[in-house]
């Protein structure tokens, strides 16, 4: 799948850019509650994935006061 064909945002998920949003879906993640169910190490081994974007979704979840599995 080309990111040219990932939407800029899926589910409630934060803009996270194309790359990141479509390493998620090929994870089968589209919600923050699944995306709770993961590490940071998780979601940093995915190839998409990097800092600014786990920041930003580590962000998305602390303003419904959750956070990643540790």
């Amino acid at each position: 799948m080309s990111t040219r064909d990932v939407p800029e945002q899926i589910g409630d998920l934060p803009r996270i850019g194309r790359p990141a949003t479509s390493a998620l879906l090929l994870a089968g993640v589209s919600t923050l509650a699944e995306v709770r169910e993961l590490s940071r190490a998780e979601l940093l081994s995915l190839h998409g994935v990097g800092p600014k974007a786990v920041r930003i979704l580590e962000a998305a979840l602390a303003e419904h006061g959750q956070t990643l599995r540790q």
